[in-house]
């Protein structure tokens, strides 16, 4: 697990400054996924737990973003360099490095995670444990928004990403993999991003008992 983890992280400290270009204006033209963020902030805000994790938090735009929604948001993440850039372009907002297998977070502690395409490069056999530990995390009723590539494949596809190898998921698989992880599935977008990967894009929110 380390090893995968570790290559990861070093793959992405080696794109730090054309990645946070690519993603500088958010979500600006991606409605599909600005409207699920959406959503999940104002669900997450109704629970009267604030508290929210971007886990894989990248060059920190969608912390920003849950900060801007009304969420007591911090960003989690992998790579040092990621998270250099997240603090000089977000000063305002609170960033640290963590792996996801292993958050340094108390249980039942979050009202939110979001895990937007940072799961994408987990091995499939290793995923369970992952959600498993973002529901760990969160509170009765906290919720979870996972952002990933979609196939329509019966197993998850292994792709070359542009960083770093990747997974796509059939929806479904996903989606029970997330029910036994102890978290009732909410809801379920799968949209075409009209882009040259070939995948259809996908998320699914879910609440924990």
């Amino acid at each position: 697990m380390t090893r995968h983890q570790d290559e990861t992280g070093a793959a992405y400290d080696g794109v730090v400054a054309r990645y946070a270009a690519a993603f500088a204006n958010g979500l600006e033209h991606q409605p599909f996924s600005r409207n699920m963020i959406g959503t999940f902030a104002e669900l997450v805000r109704e629970t009267g737990s604030l508290r929210t994790a971007d886990l894989g938090c990248g060059p920190g735009h969608l912390t920003d973003m849950l900060a801007g929604l009304g969420l007591d948001a911090f960003g989690l993440d992998l790579s040092p360099g990621m998270l250099a850039h997240a603090r000089r372009a977000h000063p305002k907002r609170r960033f640290a490095q963590a792996r996801m297998e292993s958050l340094p977070l108390a249980d039942g502690t979050l009202g939110g995670a979001l895990a937007h395409y940072s799961m994408i490069h987990t091995p499939p056999s290793e995923l369970p444990g992952l959600l498993a530990e973002q529901a760990r995390v969160l509170a009765a009723g906290g919720l979870l928004l996972a952002s990933f590539f979609a196939t329509e494949e019966p197993e998850p596809v292994r792709f070359d990403h542009k960083v770093t190898p990747a997974y796509s998921w059939p929806v479904e698989r996903l989606a029970e993999l997330t029910a036994e992880a102890g978290l009732f599935v909410v809801a379920k977008l799968i949209h075409d991003p009209q882009s040259e990967r070939g995948f259809l894009d996908a998320h699914i929110l879910a609440r924990r008992a």
